[in-house]
């Protein structure tokens, strides 16, 4: 009568053993579903960082209409201490809200970033060049972006600035001069 019951007793045990381990077992998708909550909340981090930078009290430039309105078309990478221009080592970025954003919030992270700029030129064809490049994203890579609206008054000397940056006046018949789509890309290193 006794072995009958360890017998019982040990058939529950066992059933208990594989019901935990059942229930708590790691799948293909664990993983995946961890990726899939850092990139949302890098995502969250680059949308609040342009929405920061997109600020502007009343009669004021936001600080990203600034960084688009004051850049001459050079492209930056970052050193491991400073962004330099990839033609040059001896021209460093300054006087880049961007660039102080990123300093300070996604450097010391860990996160890896791109910004493009993109704009549509006289034919109509989408046309993007790096402002910040920091390699190729991996397939992890979040995008996120913030147009910017440039009028002829706030870009001041026209021809110098697309001759410069290569965005050009859309319309020259009004104000308008053309909209820079900021497009950041954060990644995991």
């Amino acid at each position: 009568m006794h072995t009958l019951e360890a017998v019982m007793a040990a058939l529950i045990m066992v059933g208990v053993i594989v019901f935990a381990v059942e229930a708590t077992s790691l799948t293909p998708l664990t993983s995946s579903t961890a990726n899939a909550h850092i990139e949302a909340q890098m995502q969250t981090m680059g949308q609040d960082m342009l929405n920061a930078l997109s600020y502007a009290p009343y009669g004021h430039d936001s600080a990203l209409k600034s960084d688009v309105m004051n850049w001459d078309g050079t492209e930056f990478v970052w050193n491991g201490t400073a962004y330099e221009s990839r033609a040059s080592t001896n021209i460093t970025l300054t006087n880049s809200n961007l660039a102080d954003m990123f300093a300070f919030i996604t450097i010391p992270r860990g996160i890896a970033h791109n910004i493009h700029f993109t704009w549509i030129n006289e034919e109509g064809v989408s046309i993007a060049r790096p402002y910040i490049y920091n390699g190729d994203p991996s397939d992890n890579a979040v995008i996120v972006s913030k147009k910017v609206v440039l009028s002829d008054y706030e870009v001041g000397n026209v021809s110098s600035f697309a001759a410069n940056t290569g965005i050009p006046d859309i319309d020259n018949s009004t104000a308008f001069y053309n909209i820079v789509n900021v497009k950041m890309t954060l990644w995991r290193m």
